[in-house]
């Protein structure tokens, strides 16, 4: 089975990983297949699609040309250091270069115990691997940029989670996996040479006009800073709560990654927790700009010795400038998506006092987020009937509203084309929890019809259909209160 691979990480970055080979499954089958993803890739879709390709995707067999390995790197969970992690459940088989040249990895998650598994199995479980597969795919339906799923598959073994669960592997496309992370497990040893050579490698391989600067490590930190907060302002768009925003978690790329105990909003409302390990709302929805600046910060951190050897106090003013950006670079961007989200192509003056009023209300009338921005397309043209019914008292909202219509007078777009281009960035259908969670469910008891139906849906977000209805809105409001778990 023919893999075209060229693996710069292992050919040029001998000592920041182990190579590595996945434990034999018994019987591994793939039941998910991104067969869109595959040709996008030069791969042949046929061929993968068997079990010889279930074999490769499970660790099982390492095909021509793989260099598997499990990658080094550190990181702060929760705000703690943990000086070693790496890959404890997880191998890079190789980089595979698209048809139009750009370079991903493919990795799998749960292909066995590595020399960094810290005495976990190195395993991985049905329910985790699928909630992936689909937040991943709903992610990039959704325009955001994401690691992705190219192949979900059993191992044909029960895993020990909470009770016997049937194991499983995620084949998994990143444009990387470096991490802040990465940068960190050097810098903690204060192997800078090896700092260095990670930092010429990331430059290369994701900022390739920076190679020839002078200054080519600054301005790379001043780049990873606006990759991240046009990462995050796009989940503040889309009401998506990564859960666990470890370092380790932060990609130098850009990329969201690790979909464990993360979900979307349902009600507006910047304080919302779903993870069972974030007792403390440190990685609440509203927290997360900061949370990034927070991780970016780590980054500069390790890249001090690199922007200036020489002097400390030198080195610490440039890094702080650039990450005294993150927040500019954030709020630009959150806001003209926002102001997109509620009708508006022009910056004017008093826009952000217009959106920061809109989320005050949304936020006291508990208002579904989704569904809001759904039916604020239809009070564009003058039909504000569902809009109302969403709000717990239609009467707060009327100010805003007539404010609003007011400052879309002030454009010459008609209302209808306006609607539409509104409706071209809000979706109807996103991985609404309850949904998600019954997918999870009958997947596990060996039913994956619904699995599959709400992987279609989420495919096109942006689009209404007919027969969905089911889909589009929140959980009953006598459902219990939701939670996630990282469970992998």
């Amino acid at each position: 089975m023919k893999f075209d691979f060229d693996n710069t990480y292992a050919k040029t970055l001998e000592g920041f990983y182990t190579p590595w080979q996945g434990a034999v499954a018994p019987d591994p089958k793939i039941i998910q297949f991104n067969q869109s993803l595959t040709r996008d890739l030069g791969l042949d879709p046929e061929a993968l699609n068997t079990p010889e390709g279930a074999a490769i995707f499970s660790g099982s067999v390492a095909p021509e040309g793989a260099d598997p390995l499990a990658q080094a790197y550190a990181g702060h969970q929760f705000g703690g250091f943990s000086q070693q992690l790496g890959d404890g459940r997880a191998l890079l088989l190789g980089e595979l270069l698209d048809k139009d040249g750009n370079r991903f990895d493919l990795q799998l998650k749960g292909s066995g115990r590595t020399p960094f598994s810290r005495g976990g199995d190195g395993k991985a479980v049905l329910g985790p691997v699928l909630r992936e597969y689909l937040m991943g795919e709903a992610m990039h339906a959704l325009r955001v940029p994401t690691t992705r799923a190219l192949a979900a598959l059993t191992t044909g073994e029960e895993v020990m989670r909470d009770g016997l669960k049937p194991g499983a592997v995620l084949a998994r496309i990143a444009s990387s996996h470096l991490r802040v992370g990465t940068f960190q497990f050097f810098a903690a040893r204060q192997d800078w040479d090896k700092v260095r050579q990670l930092a010429d490698y990331a430059i290369a391989r994701h900022y390739p006009d920076l190679v020839s600067a002078d200054d080519r490590y600054l301005r790379f930190l001043g780049a990873v800073v606006n990759r991240q907060a046009d990462l995050i302002a796009k989940w503040m768009h889309v009401g998506f709560i990564h859960g666990v925003m470890n370092t380790d978690n932060m990609t130098i790329s850009g990329e969201t990654i690790d979909y464990g105990p993360c979900a979307f909003l349902d009600s507006y409302d910047p304080a919302t927790v779903f993870s069972s390990i974030d007792r403390n709302g440190r990685y609440a929805f509203g927290n997360q700009p900061n949370i990034a600046l927070w991780n970016l910060t780590r980054l500069a951190e390790t890249l001090l010795q690199l922007i200036d050897a020489k002097d400390d106090d030198n080195a610490i003013s440039l890094a702080t400038d650039a990450l005294n950006g993150f927040n500019d670079r954030y709020n630009d961007a959150w806001t003209t998506g926002m102001r997109a989200k509620i009708g508006l192509s022009t910056n004017q003056e008093g826009d952000t006092e217009l959106l920061s009023d809109l989320l005050e209300i949304m936020t006291e009338q508990r208002v579904d987020y989704t569904q809001f921005f759904r039916a604020l397309a239809d009070a564009a043209t003058g039909d504000d009937t569902k809009l109302l019914t969403l709000l717990t008292d239609p009467a707060k909202i009327a100010p805003w509203l007539a404010t609003w219509q007011h400052r879309l007078q002030s454009e010459l777009q008609n209302p209808t084309e306006r609607a539409a281009a509104m409706n071209k960035i809000n979706p109807i259908y996103i991985p609404r929890n309850h949904r998600v969670e019954e997918a999870l469910q009958a997947a596990e008891a060996g039913d994956l019809a619904p699995f599959s139906k709400l992987l279609g849906v989420l495919q096109t977000p942006f689009t209404k259909r007919a027969g969905l209805d089911d889909y589009e809105g929140p959980a009953p409001k006598d459902a219990p209160i939701y939670q996630t778990f990282c469970g992998t």
